[in-house]
């Protein structure tokens, strides 16, 4: 095979496509809600700019648009590499108009997402506010799990969203294939272009997933406990910006000491597999070692009680919460990725 093909050389640019295709939609839907929020002459237009222009609502809304983008992206691209290694370009470039059915299919799942699921999870919300219906019979825990429950299903919504999508779009090359190509055909792995460096694209998707979760459950736990976000603009770039920025570094780096040079093929839900197995096993450990130094304070150990002992405890956790993030995603890389090395 060759790439001088047209519709060939357009097939390898398919994961490419359904990033952009994925992002650029939630982007421009992000924008119409906005706008319809935001510009004068709509209801509460004023108030709603007042709320937007606080430091604490403006820096949340970017961090969580930009954990939901770096996601969409990188399963969006995984969906699309994973067709061209599975089912070969060939194939592949069977699928006329996959991208407008992905799109299509995806749009879809964006106004459920944004017009049905998020007013419904809110006016759940507003029940369990002061002057709501069950603001007295429910405890103030049940306004966190309200949240807390939103969180998860939306979550839910954009990766099976972007599973049905994809399977959607691509539903062409697999019934074509019987027809249009050999059943015994070699495995067509072999037949797409190595582009840019496979172990690259590992360490980077297990990078940006690992730190989307991390500033997805940062949000998720912020919503469920009702965290104030009072503090200044710079203090609060500082905690939501710089984190998932060096956590993104720390997993990259994980992930390419996972693979080794010559690593093919990408196998890019592997790559997905390892950031989210190294996420849970890191907060796992840090909330074992939070355990067992809280226990060993409350009993008779006076050097680890105290303002300053909560300080060396802080700067122990951070440091074991890089060193796992590292350690775990590199082990995690490795043994999901052990037959292609």
């Amino acid at each position: 095979m060759t790439t001088a093909d047209p519709a060939h050389a357009r097939a390898l640019r398919l994961p490419r496509d359904f990033a952009l295709i994925a992002v650029g939609l939630d982007a421009v839907l992000l924008a119409i809600n906005l706008a319809m929020l935001l510009l004068p002459g709509t209801d509460d237009a004023a108030q709603i700019r007042r709320a937007y222009a606080q430091a604490g609502v403006w820096i949340l809304l970017v961090a969580s648009t930009a954990m939901s983008w770096a996601l969409i992206g990188g399963l969006a691209w995984s969906h699309g590499r994973q067709a061209l290694e599975r089912l070969g370009v060939p194939r592949v470039a069977l699928s006329g108009g996959a991208r407008l059915r992905f799109g299509g299919a995806w749009l879809l799942v964006l106004v459920l997402n944004h017009l049905a699921l998020t007013p419904l999870f809110y006016e759940l919300q507003l029940m369990f506010m002061p002057g709501g219906r069950y603001a007295e019979a429910m405890p103030r825990l049940s306004l966190g799990l309200a949240a807390l429950l939103q969180s998860l299903v939306q979550l839910a919504v954009l990766v099976l969203g972007l599973w049905l999508a994809a399977r959607f779009a691509l539903r062409r090359s697999r019934s074509a294939a019987a027809e249009a190509l050999d059943a015994r055909a070699p495995d067509e792995v072999s037949t797409v272009p190595a582009g840019a460096s496979p172990r690259a694209a590992v360490a980077l998707l297990v990078g940006a997933l690992f730190a989307s979760l991390q500033v997805w459950s940062a949000l998720a736990v912020a919503r469920w406990a009702g965290a104030s976000q009072d503090g200044g603009p710079w203090a609060l770039l500082l905690t939501w910006a710089l984190p998932p920025v060096v956590v993104c570094a720390l997993a990259v780096w994980g992930g390419w000491l996972g693979t080794r040079p010559g690593l093919w093929p990408v196998r890019p839900f592997r790559a997905v597999s390892a950031a989210v197995l190294s996420f849970v096993l890191v907060q796992l450990g840090c909330i074992v070692f939070a355990f067992l130094w809280f226990a060993l304070a409350v009993g008779t150990i006076k050097a680890l009680q105290g303002v300053g002992a909560m300080a060396g405890f802080m700067v122990v956790l951070i440091a074991l919460y890089a060193a796992l993030t590292v350690l775990l995603a590199r082990a995690m890389t490795r043994r999901l990725y052990r037959r292609y090395l």
